[in-house]
Parts: C-alpha cells; sequence; structure tokens
C-alpha cells in the first residue's frame, strides 16, 4: 500500500466524478487521454517515492543550517529536485510554446499531491518555482520570459516570492521595502523581506526572487506597490548567472514542519546595489502578485489535504494490524486481542480522517477544474462565471483543509497511541508540517475578512448567487431512490442559513461589527461546501454502487463518509452560522485587561 496517494480514489475523482474526458475533447489537450494521464501519475509517484519519500525523515532531522550567511542543506534535496525537474514536471502545466507539456492544472495537480504527501520541505521549492514563472510569464515582458522562463522550467534557477517585512507581517500597506529607478525598467532595490521560503540555498545555479516595493512618490497604501524581478546574481547578456546582486542572508527561521525548505531573513542592497527589473506597470505589483498568491493559496490548501491523505493511510495500515484490547461483548482475557481498527472509536477517528481529506481532495480538483474550463471555453459570460466561483472559492480551498485536515493529522497521532507522538512513526512529522499551511498565503482570519469582507459583496452578492445556483442544482439532482434525501434536505437547509447569515451580516453598518465573527463564517461556508462536495461524491457512487460488485465496498464508503459528515460535522456549520448572524460582539468588545486582568 503506498502512504503518498490512494490511486483509486484519485481515478474515482478524476475521471468518475470530474470527467476529465471532456478536456480531452477541446483543441488545447486534443493529444491527451486517459492512458497518458495514467501513465504521468505512474511517473510520478515513482519519483516521490523513489527520490522524496525515503529523505523524508532525515531532512526533518536535520534542518538547514545558516553557515558564513550561506543556507546549508543535505546535497539530496538537490538530487531529489534535479529527478522532479528532468522529467519536466516544473514545465508541465506551460503551454509547448513556453517549453512546457501543455497538460492541464487538474492533471499537474494531482502528480504533484504525491510529492506533497511524501516530503512537502522539498516539494515547496518547486512549487513555488512553478507560480513564480506562470506569474512571469502572464505578466513579464518578452525579453524578461526570454532570459527567466526557460532556465526556471527546466529547474535550473528556482523562484521564490517576497512579500513579508518584519514590522508589517500581514499588513502589505505597511511595507518599506523601496525601489529607485535608475533608468531602462531597472530599479535599485533596498529593504528587508522576512519568512521569505526558498530564499535562499544552494540547490541550483540562481533563485530569482518576485518582490514587493514602493518606487518613492506613489500612492499610499497597497495602492502604492510595484512589483520587481530581482535575482541573487545578476544576469549576463550571455544568460548566466554572473556577480551576486547584494542579496543578503541574514538569517533562517527554525519552523516546527516543512523544516527541508530552508526560510528566511533577507536583506536587498545591504552591501551595494541590489537590481531589479520591473514587473508590468508602476502601482500594480499586489495584483500581479495575487496571480501567484491565489495558484499558492490553492496549492497550500492540496498540501493540508495530502499531508492528512499520508496520515490517515499511515493510521488505517497501522489499525489493522495493531491487535489490542477486545471488543466490550468480550471478557474473557484469555481471548485474543482484536486489531484496534475493531474498536468503534478507532473507526470513528478514521472516518473523521476520511471525511476531511477525500472531502478536502475533492474541493481541490474542483477548483483546479475550473482553472481549467476557464482555459477552454470560448463563451467570455461563462469564462466570467467561472471566474467569480474561482476568487469565491480560493480562501476556503486554502483555509478549510489547513484547518480541518490538520485535524485529521492529529486524529492519526492518538489511532498510533503513545507511539503516534514518538519519531518511530511519522504522523508526529506530518502533523507538525500540517501545522504550517494554516498560516501560508494568508492566515484563517485574513481569508474569512476577505471572503465575508470582500468575496460575497463582489458584484452586488454574484459569486455566491452562482454558487448556491451550482450547490441547487446537485440538490435538485436527488432521486428518491438514491437514499440521499435527508443529506439533500439538510445540505438545503444549511445554503438558506448561509444565505440569510450573509445577507444580515451585509446589512449590517458597522462593518467592524459585521465582520467581528468573520473566521466563523469562513469555516461554517467551508463546511457547508464540503458537504455538497460529498453529496456530489456519494450520488456519483450510488449510480455505480450496483452495476459493479467487485467495486461496492469503495462506493459503499464513499456514501458512508458523506452521510458521516452531513451527520457529525455539517450540523456544526448550521450553529457557526446561527451565531454569525447574530451579530455577537463578545469577542469585539474584549478589552485587553479582560482577557489578563494585571
Amino acid at each position: 500500500m503506498s502512504v503518498i496517494v490512494h490511486r483509486r480514489d484519485l481515478d474515482f475523482l478524476l475521471h468518475e466524478l470530474l470527467d476529465l474526458d471532456r478536456l480531452f475533447a477541446t483543441a488545447r489537450y486534443d493529444g491527451l487521454d486517459r492512458p497518458m494521464v495514467t501513465g504521468l501519475l505512474d511517473t510520478a509517484q515513482a519519483i516521490a517515492e523513489q527520490h522524496y519519500l525515503p529523505l523524508a525523515a532525515s531532512l526533518d532531522a536535520n534542518e538547514p543550517r545558516f553557515v558564513d550567511g550561506r543556507a546549508e542543506i543535505m546535497p539530496e534535496v538537490g538530487e531529489a529536485l534535479r529527478a522532479y525537474a528532468d522529467a519536466g514536471l516544473i514545465a508541465a502545466g506551460f503551454d509547448t510554446d513556453a517549453g512546457g507539456l501543455q497538460l492541464p492544472y487538474t492533471v499537474t495537480v494531482a502528480m504533484n499531491g504525491m510529492f506533497n504527501a511524501a516530503n512537502i520541505g522539498i516539494a515547496n521549492y518547486a512549487m513555488l518555482t512553478t507560480a513564480n514563472a506562470n506569474m512571469l510569464n502572464a505578466f513579464g515582458t518578452d525579453a524578461q520570459k526570454q532570459v527567466f522562463l526557460p532556465p526556471m522550467l527546466e529547474g535550473r534557477w528556482l523562484g521564490t516570492m517576497c512579500l513579508s517585512e518584519p514590522q508589517a507581517g500581514s499588513s502589505l500597506s505597511d511595507i518599506r521595502t523601496q525601489a529607485h529607478p535608475i533608468g531602462d525598467n531597472r530599479y535599485r532595490i533596498s529593504g528587508t523581506k522576512m519568512w521569505i521560503s526558498g530564499g535562499d540555498h544552494d540547490l541550483s545555479e540562481n533563485i530569482v526572487h518576485m518582490v514587493l516595493a514602493k518606487i518613492p512618490g506613489g500612492p499610499a497604501g497597497v495602492k502604492g506597490i510595484s512589483l520587481f524581478l530581482v535575482p541573487k546574481y545578476r544576469v549576463g547578456a550571455d544568460g548566466k548567472p554572473g556577480e551576486s546582486n547584494n542579496i543578503a542572508l541574514a538569517g533562517l527561521n527554525h519552523k516546527m514542519g516543512h523544516r527541508g525548505t530552508t526560510n528566511c531573513l533577507l536583506n536587498f542592497g545591504e552591501d551595494g546595489d541590489c537590481i531589479g527589473e520591473l514587473i508590468g506597470e508602476p502601482h500594480n505589483g499586489l495584483r500581479y502578485m495575487f496571480h501567484m498568491m491565489n495558484e499558492a493559496r490553492i496549492s497550500v490548501g492540496h498540501g493540508a489535504v495530502m499531508s492528512a491523505l499520508s496520515g490517515y493511510l499511515h493510521a488505517f495500515d497501522y489499525a489493522c494490524g495493531r491487535t489490542q484490547g477486545r471488543l466490550p461483548r468480550d471478557k474473557d482475557p484469555e481471548t485474543p486481542q482484536v486489531p484496534i481498527i475493531e474498536h468503534a472509536d478507532v473507526r470513528r477517528m478514521l472516518m473523521a480522517q476520511k471525511a476531511a481529506v477525500e472531502g478536502g481532495l475533492s474541493l481541490i480538483f474542483h477548483c483546479a477544474m475550473l482553472v481549467d474550463l476557464k482555459k477552454v471555453t470560448e463563451d467570455e459570460e461563462e469564462r466570467s462565471r467561472i471566474g467569480l466561483l474561482l476568487e469565491l472559492l480560493t480562501p476556503i480551498a486554502k483555509s478549510w483543509p489547513s484547518e480541518h485536515c490538520l485535524e485529521a493529522n492529529k486524529l492519526a497521532i492518538q489511532v498510533f497511541g503513545g507511539y503516534g507522538y514518538t519519531r518511530d512513526y511519522p504522523v508526529e512529522r506530518l502533523y507538525r508540517d500540517n501545522r504550517l499551511n494554516h498560516i501560508h498565503e494568508g492566515t484563517y482570519a485574513i481569508h474569512g475578512i476577505d471572503l465575508l469582507g470582500r468575496k460575497v459583496r463582489m458584484q452586488d452578492g454574484e459569486a455566491l448567487r452562482l454558487l448556491v445556483s451550482d450547490i441547487l442544482q446537485t440538490i435538485d439532482g436527488v432521486r428518491a431512490d438514491d437514499g440521499l434525501d435527508a443529506e439533500s434536505r439538510h445540505l438545503r437547509a444549511a445554503v438558506d442559513q448561509l444565505q440569510s447569515t450573509t445577507a444580515q451580516v451585509l446589512a449590517c453598518a458597522d462593518l467592524s461589527r459585521g465582520l467581528a465573527n468573520a473566521t466563523l463564517y469562513l469555516d461554517a461556508f467551508g463546511h457547508v461546501v464540503i458537504a455538497w462536495m460529498w453529496l456530489r461524491q456519494a450520488l456519483e457512487a450510488q449510480k455505480r454502487l450496483r452495476p459493479l460488485p467487485g467495486e461496492n465496498a469503495f462506493y459503499a464508503g464513499k456514501i458512508a463518509a458523506c452521510r458521516y459528515f452531513f451527520r457529525y460535522e455539517l450540523p456544526k456549520a448550521v450553529r457557526q452560522l446561527e451565531l454569525v448572524a447574530s451579530l455577537d460582539e463578545t469577542c469585539l468588545d474584549l478589552s485587553p485587561d479582560q482577557l489578563l486582568a494585571r
């Protein structure tokens, strides 16, 4: 049994639920078919299991070190990345005329998930490079793309994004890094960036930083932010890295997880000129950066799902083999102990993991398919509809897995009992790795404010109306003989509560009060969306249950997981939405001395 992927579930999501074949009927992807996708997944799995997975424990125990101003990392990391790049996986989603394989985003997500599960500390370098290159491809000049894209897609150069600063954190309007024009679209960059994943290492010939900075004299706040391409080494006329660009590694941050990924404090222009090139137009940097961030946000949510999937697979295997105790009806101490999977509460914990993992993965693939459909549709109105849905679902795709798939990792540890807390088994490492996803690419609270403060208000609520319409279409498709009437009724009630809660908050004139419980709103909204994902999976499973008796267990498991989610989890969302609708001010009105009187 693989501990990084459940291929049967992957096939179900790609080919039965999402009907990947419909993409192959389009001009963009007409050279692809299911056997080719299967072969690509086989290749990705083999590389992940041979090059990434064996390093997971040792890299976690031997994290990068800060030595003489440099980041030292295990050389095997570079070898693993080379195997990934040599297989064309960094370039997999890029158009053929850019040097890529022109694969659907849905397929690249499926492949990259295995690397996330095998060793997310290594996978981060490739993920950031791909997102960096995508942004450059979208907004860079032809000259910039000609110089920087090929070596990144080949994996010879790696990429980062540099947003946060020590004094600003998530408040990008307060960044201080500056860019002074020196002519020919070039700028002198000066300032400090913090929490930069992959910001320094010796794994590649060069590192391409995408840096947010302000041009003096520009508008205040986020409207004055521009985006710059700043390589670690200046690139000569021959296209090769040359002298240092004066980006100094000031230190490494040692995190509880993702230990294989260097996390850096960088000083730009501290000991000489640091030269960057403007990307796009001045003062539009945040819009460009969101192109990279939104891709990374789906990737973070996917990483959270895959860390939980690996924990679930380990926990299931352990529960099947570990014997302990006897069933309540058997009091005879002379009888053999039973595998712990026979105990009801262990099954409950495994089902909770399954519901979170397979529900979260369904959402990630739903978003990935929307990305693909937006690319291939020729109908401008449909493209706009898909774009709105993606904007609405992205904060949920990032945030819900980072909360609830982390809980799945917690339950995996519990299944192992005392052993789960030791390094003898990987579940404690997977939990630590997953804990970081809660804050990567925006904290839970930021995405809650984004969802309730902006996304559900877009175009007078059009995005929410579109999503509700899609959910109701699924509900209306439930037939009497599907055995899912109760689930369809509960989901309809939850959607009604979501709509009424949203209307009550949007009617509140006091914005601070209206957003005081935005995090609860995000969490409940996510539960409603995941319930929808589960109803879709259960309906598809129900259609296939009887004709294929040999696979009844797989499909019956989908239906059981759907019922679990609706009975154990969805009611929590209704209660949270009721609290949000009440515009409760308990937390808003708290004073610091009430939290801890001195």
